[in-house]
């Protein structure tokens, strides 16, 4: 059970720059996380929240994996946890 960050390299609101964070074992895991960790569920995203780079440190203090975003979606994927926008 491990939840991951990747790098906050994606500009978003308030001028700040954005990380995503995920589980590669189960949604209950994340969100219970992300409660620990304080962000808003509205911050919830299919399958990830998208969190500011103001929270990173503290996520991985933690116990959040600090990844790369590719490993990041390669181990989102590789759990069966990646939900496609529907169309």
């Amino acid at each position: 059970m491990t939840v991951l960050i990747d790098p906050p390299n994606w500009p978003g609101p308030r001028g700040l720059m954005w990380s995503h964070l995920v589980s590669d074992s189960s949604p209950r895991e994340l969100h219970d996380f992300a409660l620990r960790l304080g962000v808003p569920e509205r911050a919830f995203d299919r399958d990830h929240y998208d969190v500011p780079e103001t929270v990173h440190a503290r996520a991985v203090s933690l116990g959040a994996q600090a990844v790369s975003s590719r490993e990041l979606l390669q181990r989102l994927v590789a759990a069966g946890l990646r939900r496609r926008e529907r169309r």
